[in-house]
């Protein structure tokens, strides 16, 4: 059963004017209610062995005053549970888990050798897939042969060469760590082991796009996801969290390492005529291929998604968030221990969260001939304003530069797809382009 915007609009318009009985009918619609939706599981919360100056995850050890840091793993209870819930929650066959952090492989081996147990143990004959995001600096030899024989999705973070890469992804000891970054890609290689680069695009890689593209290519990765840095601030020193949400409406100042707007466009262009002239079906780029489905249908990423997709964050204590980038306590939709993710996921604000990003959009983005391309961008980014003061991408006119920029390449390679015939043959037509 599907549960749209409408419907939602029109429960708090009922529960608004009191209507009990329609209120009773939407009750009945939601446990009726269900999907399939990725979990993305932080097996060791915020820690990590690296100190990235960006990182907008490190700072979240807050939400745990007074607990020791080799505290922070799942306990056996825990990761049953979460397994045995996330699986039972699902409608369709196939059922995805994000190991995220911190540094998910800091929890050990024989952690995700037991998870993997588990997961066939509560399997119900459902195809379980496992996301690894992963730094690399711990993937040795017997990482290497589990991962590629649990067929596990590795995603690397690396920022691009040696020089760029270390410029903020470093131990804490300030000693970069692209040397052993490049030895994991080597082993997956070796290995089998089937894997993507993430790579965040910051103040700094991001006047080097051709460098860090090839750089990518050299890696040997053929499916990469650029990430923009966008994060503010808050000018008061004593928040308990120092970087904020788009809705903290006291003095903030954006982050040194966030990338500006040009910079973003010109870095995604940049990136784009190299690789439409060159590398169309062979190296898959997130933005790309997502830009390609806002021609044909719908992005599925969910930043350029119209509305903000489930994908609730489990912290390793059980502690459920309504999104990775939104672990805050006033974000927090319970916990595993007490609820299970298949109620949460129905839950009103979970529901809000999703139709909000469409909600909310700006009069300017409802006009823009681009909202089927980047459907308004991830409200996270959105604290800049537009002439009325409604909350506008801080990327908006970088992302209007990248969309201006590839139109006809865009529009060519669509038309390919609805003639049947293969959008590489774009590189046919390189004097177009």
């Amino acid at each position: 059963m599907r549960c749209g915007l409408l419907d939602y609009i029109s429960y708090f318009c009922v529960m608004e004017k009191g209507d009990l009985t329609t209120s009773f009918l939407w009750e009945q619609r939601r446990y009726a209610f269900r999907r399939d939706f990725p979990v993305m599981v932080k097996v060791v919360g915020p820690a990590c062995n690296l100190d990235c100056d960006y990182c907008y995850y490190v700072e979240k050890e807050a939400l745990y005053p007074g607990m020791r840091r080799d505290s922070w793993r799942m306990t056996p209870r825990t990761l049953e549970l979460v397994v045995r819930d996330t699986i039972a929650s699902q409608l369709g066959d196939k059922v995805t888990f994000i190991w995220h952090g911190g540094e998910p492989t800091l929890a050990g081996l024989d952690f995700f050798k037991e998870a993997v147990r588990l997961q066939h143990l509560y399997g119900e004959g459902k195809t379980v897939e496992n996301v690894l995001q992963t730094n690399g600096t711990l993937i040795d030899e017997r990482w290497a042969a589990f991962l590629a024989e649990e067929n596990f999705l590795c995603g690397l973070s690396v920022d691009g060469p040696e020089f760029l890469h270390d410029a903020h992804r470093r131990y804490a000891d300030g000693r970069g760590t692209w040397r052993r970054v490049a030895e994991c890609a080597r082993l997956f290689r070796r290995y089998g082991v089937e894997f993507n680069t993430m790579t965040t695009v910051n103040a700094t890689n991001a006047r080097h796009p051709l460098a860090v593209y090839e750089a990518m290519r050299e890696l040997g990765s053929r499916f990469m996801q650029f990430i923009p840095i966008v994060e503010r601030v808050a000018d008061d020193e004593r928040e308990v969290f120092s970087l904020v949400t788009p809705k903290y409406e006291r003095s903030a100042s954006v982050l040194l390492e966030s990338v500006e707007a040009q910079e973003w466009g010109n870095f995604l262009c940049r990136v784009f005529d190299v690789w439409v002239r060159r590398d169309v079906g062979v190296c898959y780029v997130n933005i790309f291929d997502n830009t390609l489905a806002g021609y044909v249908g719908e992005p599925q990423l969910c930043s350029m998604n119209a509305r903000c997709t489930c994908s609730p964050a489990v912290e390793f204590n059980g502690d459920v968030y309504l999104c990775d980038h939104l672990v805050y306590p006033e974000y927090r939709l319970g916990n595993v221990l007490e609820r299970s993710l298949a109620e949460m996921v129905k839950d009103d604000r979970q529901l809000a969260f999703e139709a909000e990003k469409e909600m909310s959009l700006s009069e300017k983005c409802r006009k823009c001939e681009f909202l089927r391309l980047c459907g308004g961008d991830c409200p996270k980014n959105r604290y800049a304003r537009d002439g009325e003061g409604v909350p506008l991408s801080s990327l908006c006119e970088g992302f209007r530069l990248f969309f201006t920029h590839t139109r006809r390449a865009f529009e060519f390679m669509a038309a390919e797809l609805a003639a049947g015939r293969a959008p590489a043959n774009v590189m046919r037509c390189r004097d177009k382009f």
